[in-house]
């Protein structure tokens, strides 16, 4: 091996002329990352993809004198698109890497490896070192990078982006997220040409509104669920972000990712160390839906806290009662959760200060007596007695200028100087400074303090529902303004990590006016995000299936709510909402007592049909069938138990139009293709039963035919319904 080494050095390099390219295997069970390294230079890197057993295979047949560096920077030929640049205290913009010494492999806690190959600039004292984390088991490296200051004066970071991949193809797409307040997530799916396609976001305390930092690239033409070399990208990251993709006319392409520079230069002072957020990447010969499922694993496995473990069936207060908040209603919704099968109560906004709308009281975190006389152990009582857990939302970042605590810590919010202050919900709603050591404390010492003094809270919904609307922070000094976005979400986490370290058995779901926190940068630190504020079942398909390219079921809050719909003002079936509902963590966003008895002994029956199916929907792999975004008038997907004993199929029909194409029938996928699966619809109302009710299909039948679904309910006539929805237990015989 050695003998081979030496001579495609030769080929590869004129530097390996004085010392001989190493190639270095970055391997999961799956998929082979090679770099090729030597003393001389920086790393470059050769190959991302199927497994490679000999890397000097991957090295031959990497493009003749064209080097790739693994980690661009700026320096010499400027011209090119770099990962990292900075300023020397002497003015001096250029990076010039090389590699000191060899690479390290170090384990950590879970059987992680982590290999770090350290480089030094030649004339200055600073170091990088690049990382690259893989699991056992899992087909996800982590890489990132360290950036030191050996020096004795401060530099500047310009640009201090996680990781670059390249890749080549003449025909690749990039298959993004994008929307906005209540329509998150929508997929948009286009060919990559020759120039520069940035992806962004600058929200600064919300990251996913509008874009998100996960993109799929697929390089055999126009993706597919099932079929085509496709390459997954997550930035691991809370805080604003950019991705960026530079593209020659010859189908070169590079993939820069980490966070968002813009007014966000970084001072690294003497011996500092500043760390990138990690890049997850996947690889996949099997299209979209494997890269999925491969995040998904991950994911639960390591990223999502608590995300091995099934979420429990929860009512929320908010859209049953808004701020409409006392101690009979509260009592009332824990008593009619628990009838129906729930497992746990959330109070939602409303409970503290003066708090009557959204425009007052952030920050002033006491229980209103008006509402709630005898406190919050009293409803943790209550809920003990209804044999339910309970959980409380609050929004310690934020706070309003109509609030007690503004009026004792105004030089605690973001703020500009010689500017007047902008105000967001409410018209009075400010964002704290989080770069502020202080602020950190608060908010550690409001959560504990709340836990400590109420030990049976279970779960906390956690709100942020504004962006950092004024840029400017009283607490850092002059010189280091432009920290702020960058300080800010290290001061969330810190915090973050510090309750999860006290109290590791309490749920949290990130919410923020929504979906604007899904990433795996706060999931290691909270159990679920809020997909959406829009609760309409069939909008939430999409935000769903967009959702879903690249978090779990597991992570996914999704409720069963009121009609008219609170946003769209749609009319839905419950049988719909139910099902949609199911396809993800379900909850309920509704005044139980507005509903019928036939409505809630549905919703009961409905919460019993999803507990046989929970570990399935929460903890199996998904498999993507029918998008909602295609125009065939249905959306169908399903999930399938790891070891295939039991999958979940839904089946939603989404335009009743009759002249309008409707996908009734599409093969099934993740099947055991030589088991029998009996067949039995969940949450039926048909007066005749489905043909295949009770019956058995091979699993390849299934794989390759799929079963044609009724597109009517058949119902008497004063209560047929329109979008039609069908959800079936498929189970091993």
């Amino acid at each position: 091996m050695k003998r081979n080494t030496i001579i495609l050095g030769a080929l590869l390099s004129a530097a390996a002329a004085t010392a001989a390219p190493e190639y270095v295997n970055i391997a999961t069970p799956n998929t082979s990352l090679i770099l090729m390294t030597d003393s001389a230079a920086a790393p470059a890197l050769l190959y991302y993809g199927p497994a490679v057993a000999d890397p000097v295979q991957a090295a031959l047949a990497a493009p003749e004198n064209r080097r790739t560096d693994a980690y661009p920077v700026f320096g010499n030929y400027p011209e090119g698109e770099s990962a990292l640049s900075l300023t020397m205290p002497d003015g001096n913009m250029t990076l010039v890497l090389e590699q000191k010494g060899s690479p390290r492999v170090t384990s950590e806690a879970g059987g992680a490896t982590v290999t770090s190959i350290p480089l030094v600039d030649r004339h200055y004292p600073v170091e990088v070192t690049l990382n690259y984390r893989t699991f056992p088991g899992e087909d996800v490296i982590e890489t990132w990078a360290d950036i030191t200051n050996r020096g004795k004066k401060p530099l500047t970071l310009t640009r201090f982006d996680s990781a670059a991949l390249p890749f080549a193809s003449a025909d690749a797409w990039l298959t993004s997220l994008y929307g906005s307040w209540a329509n998150e997530a929508r997929v948009n799916t286009e060919r990559i040409t020759p120039g520069m396609k940035v992806i962004q976001n600058k929200d600064g305390a919300r990251n996913s509104h509008t874009s998100h930092g996960e993109i799929m690239i697929s390089l055999d033409g126009r993706p597919s669920e099932r079929s085509g070399r496709v390459i997954g990208a997550a930035l691991v990251y809370s805080g604003n972000y950019r991705l960026r993709i530079n593209s020659d006319d010859r189908g070169n392409s590079q993939l820069f990712a980490g966070i968002n520079p813009d007014e966000s230069a970084y001072r690294l002072m003497p011996a500092e160390t500043f760390t990138t957020p990690a890049l997850a990447l996947t690889f996949s010969d099997s299209g979209m839906g494997e890269v999925s499922r491969r995040f998904h694993r991950w994911g639960r496995n390591h990223h999502i806290a608590h995300g091995t473990e099934v979420n429990p069936i929860l009512l929320n207060s908010w859209e049953g009662v808004y701020f409409n908040i006392d101690e009979p209603t509260m009592a009332g919704m824990m008593q009619d959760i628990a009838d129906m099968g729930g497992e746990l109560f959330v109070m939602d906004d409303g409970w503290f200060g003066r708090r009557d709308s959204d425009n007052s009281s952030l920050g002033d975190w006491e229980v209103d007596r008006r509402k709630l006389p005898h406190g919050l152990k009293w409803l943790t009582d209550e809920a003990r007695k209804k044999g339910v857990r309970f959980g409380i939302w609050i929004e310690p970042e934020m706070t309003n200028s109509n609030s007690e605590f503004y009026k004792k810590h105004p030089d605690w919010i973001l703020r500009a100087p010689n500017r007047d202050i902008v105000e967001g919900r409410g018209g009075t709603q400010l964002v704290l400074d989080l770069a502020n050591p202080k602020v950190q404390d608060f908010i550690f010492n409001l959560v504990d303090t709340m836990l400590t003094n109420n030990p049976e809270i279970a779960y906390i919904k956690w709100d942020a529902n504004a962006p950092v609307m004024q840029y400017g922070s009283p607490y850092l000094p002059a010189d280091r303004q432009s920290e702020l976005s960058i300080r800010y979400h290290r001061g969330l986490t810190d915090v973050l990590r510090r309750i999860r370290a006290k109290y590791p058995d309490v749920a949290i779901q990130a919410c923020a006016s929504g979906g604007g926190r899904a990433n795996y940068g706060l999931l290691d630190y909270t159990d679920e995000f809020w997909v959406s504020d829009n609760t309409d079942a069939l909008q939430r398909l999409g935000a769903q299936w967009g959702t879903s390219l690249f978090f779990p079921a597991v992570a996914m809050g999704s409720h069963i709510s009121a009609v008219p719909n609170h946003t769209t003002y749609r009319v839905v079936p419950l049988k719909f909402r139910c099902d949609v509902a199911m396809t993800g963590r379900l909850g309920m966003e509704i005044q139980p007592r507005d509903m019928s008895a036939e409505d809630r002994d549905f919703c009961r029956k409905a919460i019993a049909e999803y507990k046989k199916i929970r570990p399935t929907v929460q903890l199996g792999d998904l498999y993507r069938l029918v998008s909602p975004f295609d125009g065939k008038g249905a959306c169908s997907l399903m999930y399938v138990a790891p070891d295939k004993s039991q999958a979940v199929y839904y089946w939603f029909r989404t335009n009743n139009d009759y002249s309008a194409p409707l996908a009734t029938r599409t093969p099934m996928d993740g099947l055991d293709p030589d088991a029998t699966y009996k067949v039995t619809e969940l949450n039926a109302i048909d007066l005749t039963p489905l043909p295949y009710e009770g019956k058995t299909f091979s699993g390849k039948f299934l794989l390759d035919n799929g079963l044609e679904m009724r597109s009517n309910h058949d119902l008497p006539w004063g209560k047929k319904v329109d979008y039609c929805s069908r959800v079936l237990l498929l189970e091993k015989q």
